[in-house]
């Protein structure tokens, strides 16, 4: 697309299109942006919660590019990662996994497996005991066949639609709090935004800049949505908000009272 717009001007155009590649101008932690937002957002939930990294136990469903980033983050942060699945199973190990070791071994055999036998399937993983469930990889993976039987104390949307609408009213009713994706799934929007802007003023920021304005951004709507929050869930707050935000930007435009 990059290369067709630039056909059709006769000239760079960088602006057009993000997520590129960064030496055709994409910007530093992209290709890892949206797991590292959602990490931000877990780290200031777990920390507003009195929650230890070492303490803390997750499970994410997915190894792909945001669940796989999104292990790695964590369990370098020192957070106890003791499941992860991938297309082919879920391997588990309640002491916490050998994330990078999982994740080589995904790179060279296509499976998080070490050992078949020893497999859990997806839905066994998503029903494990831990403190943090993310779903990372598929819509619809937890509904009101199976939000019943969640143990997890509070699910961080990764996927899109990861909990479906009936789902999320049972978890809410069982005080199970849902970090929904319209939160916690942001910074790869969040860092495409920035690598627009970065073209748009030919100017480009190291990684830890990047890295630095995507925390600030991401803990700044976390605690945004928690001003709103209340007696509400996560999902309707962020939603409240977001509306309120456009309503106030259409009334300063004259377009409505």
């Amino acid at each position: 697309m990059l290369d067709e717009i630039e056909t059709i001007r006769g000239k760079h155009f960088p602006a057009v299109i993000t997520g590129k590649p960064i030496p055709l101008g994409g910007s530093q932690a992209r290709t890892y942006s949206t797991s590292q937002g959602g990490f931000y957002v877990m780290q200031e939930y777990l920390r507003k919660k009195g929650k230890k990294p070492e303490e803390t136990t997750i499970a994410i469903q997915g190894a792909g590019n945001v669940g796989g980033f999104f292990a790695r983050i964590a369990s370098k942060a020192g957070y106890k990662v003791v499941a992860i699945s991938d297309s082919s199973g879920a391997i588990y190990d309640a002491s916490g996994l050998d994330i990078e070791a999982v994740l080589e071994r995904k790179r060279k055999t296509r499976s998080v497996l070490k050992d078949k036998k020893d497999k859990l399937t997806n839905s066994e993983l998503l029903e494990l005991d831990v403190d943090v469930l993310v779903p990372a990889a598929l819509e619809n993976q937890i509904t009101s066949e199976n939000a019943d039987r969640i143990k997890a104390k509070a699910i961080l949307e990764m996927a899109n639609g990861p909990v479906t609408p009936e789902a999320d009213e049972m978890l809410a009713n069982r005080n199970i709090d849902v970090i929904p994706d319209i939160l916690a799934n942001a910074g790869g929007v969040l860092v495409s935004y920035f690598e627009w802007s970065q073209n748009r003023n030919g100017f480009y920021w190291k990684e830890d800049e990047v890295l630095e304005r995507l925390k600030e951004h991401m803990v700044k709507a976390f605690n945004d949505v928690i001003e709103k929050k209340k007696n509400l869930s996560f999902r309707t707050a962020a939603y409240i908000l977001a509306i309120e935000r456009i309503m106030e930007a259409e009334q300063l435009r004259g377009n409505v009272r």
